[in-house]
């Protein structure tokens, strides 16, 4: 049968990755016969009404799905592919209480155009109450106008509501409303599409190596995964003022689903070395108001041992360890190989990273042989970007050895400028010469 999902018009190259990764969760057999960025409606083929709640019950980046009635060009093909649709169906629906709305996306209807488009249907034969609030049924013409101001619209829809979606709770997860946050939390509408993508569900476990506040622990618990999370700023772990990432999941009454967070450092991480997690979730820090750093002497060379008081100074309490500059491309490298050595197969990894809009500063999305890129869903700013990129763990018997990438040549440099050409952009401004090179800092 086919559906109209009606999608929100925002973050459009995450929704179709979304509703394709809800497929999988709900275990459905999905086929998308019209899909556009610049439209919020979608048709897609599913087998009956149950899959089609299954599917919507927990998208983010939709309001709803619609058993699809009919579709045409004007209004007249509309209501002659209804008849050719649906004419069987009236009787069933003949005595329900039922609504109409109008949903026109870039125009507008008067109350006296909507009231005169829900009669046209009236042939229909529905004589049951109208009920504007909790009807037995829900009918909506839906209307795609090209341009804003278009006399006609372009694409004119008729469908019977089934079932709204999770949108809702972007009420319940809003970052103002959280008792513990930073500048670099995530918003919690990204976050949430995030582990949809990632296929955060129950009986799962989740991790985040860059956990920061916990944004993306909390949303994988929401979806019933059980979720952990490391930093190497212990500050952002232990938190201020009895407000820590433990007091965030207790606010949202998720406390039996976090498992613990903890400092570590993604490259000497003290998880063993086998396959733990469904899911690993992060956005890694871009190094732009301070240069990357990972455990380590400057020159690679171990410390002498200091004691004071008779304790080894590494041991004691307020002990800072020395840290070194880090390479962003070396440390995308370095979560996919962590990934592929700690993913169950089928498990997915979803990263964020950023990259300059113009092709001289764009950064190679990263690969890895056990891993399988799903999607890459983009969110565009003034002159650089963010990607959510998705990848899949291979099983072993899928992973072709000899295409693995040559590991990236150890980054040269001491300076952040030196190890992170996308920071040195932005502190640019994104400027390229004459000759489309990069300009270069003194």
């Amino acid at each position: 049968m086919e559906y109209l999902i009606r999608l929100v018009q925002v973050h459009e190259t995450f929704r179709k990755p979304e509703i394709q990764a809800l497929a999988i969760l709900a275990e459905v057999d999905l086929e998308f016969l019209a899909y556009s960025e610049l439209s919020p409606y979608c048709i897609i083929r599913l087998p009956n009404e149950a899959a089609a709640r299954a599917l919507i019950q927990r998208s983010i980046l939709s309001k709803g799905i619609y058993e699809l009635w009919g579709c045409g060009i004007t209004h007249p093909e509309l209501h002659e592919d209804v008849q050719r649709r649906t004419e069987s169906r009236w009787i069933h629906y003949s005595q329900t209480t039922f609504k109409f709305e109008v949903d026109a996306f870039q125009g507008k209807r008067s109350a006296f155009e909507q009231q005169q488009l829900i009669e046209s249907f009236k042939y229909m034969g529905f004589r049951g109450p109208i009920k504007m609030r909790n009807p037995e049924q829900e009918f909506c013409v839906f209307e795609h106008y090209s341009f804003k101001n278009d006399p006609v619209p372009s694409k004119v829809y008729l469908g019977r509501r089934i079932a709204g979606s999770a949108r809702d709770i972007l009420n319940t997860y809003d970052l103002k409303k959280r008792k513990y946050i930073s500048t670099t939390s995530m918003d919690s509408e990204l976050a949430l599409v995030t582990a949809n993508l990632t296929l955060a569900a129950q009986h799962k476990i989740f991790y985040d190596p860059f956990v920061g506040t916990g944004s993306f622990p909390i949303a994988c618990s929401h979806f019933g995964a059980m979720a952990l999370g490391s930093d190497i700023d212990g500050r952002s772990v232990r938190g201020k003022e009895k407000r820590n990432i433990l007091t965030n999941f207790e606010q949202y009454g998720l406390v039996d689903m976090f498992v613990d967070s903890f400092i570590s450092d993604l490259t000497h991480t003290p998880l063993r070395q086998s396959m733990l997690f469904d899911g690993i979730v992060c956005d890694p820090p871009y190094g732009v108001r301070e240069g990357l750093k990972v455990l380590g002497s400057r020159d690679g060379l171990g410390k002498e041992l200091v004691i004071i008081d008779g304790q080894p100074a590494h041991l004691r309490a307020g002990y800072l360890p020395p840290k070194r500059p880090y390479g962003f491309e070396a440390m995308l490298d370095d979560i996919l190989e962590f990934a592929a050595a700690h993913l169950v197969p089928e498990g997915r990894l979803s990263l964020w990273m950023p990259t300059a809009n113009d092709a001289d500063g764009e950064l190679v999305v990263p690969s890895h042989p056990c891993l399988e890129l799903i999607s890459a869903c983009v969110q565009a700013f003034n002159k650089w970007s963010r990607r959510l990129l998705t990848y899949r763990r291979l099983p072993d018997a899928l992973v072709v050895v000899e295409a693995r990438d040559q590991k990236r040549g150890d980054q040269v440099g001491i300076r952040a400028d030196d190890l992170n050409a996308f920071r040195r952009r932005y502190f640019e401004g994104f400027k390229s010469n004459a000759n489309g090179k990069e300009n270069q800092k003194p």
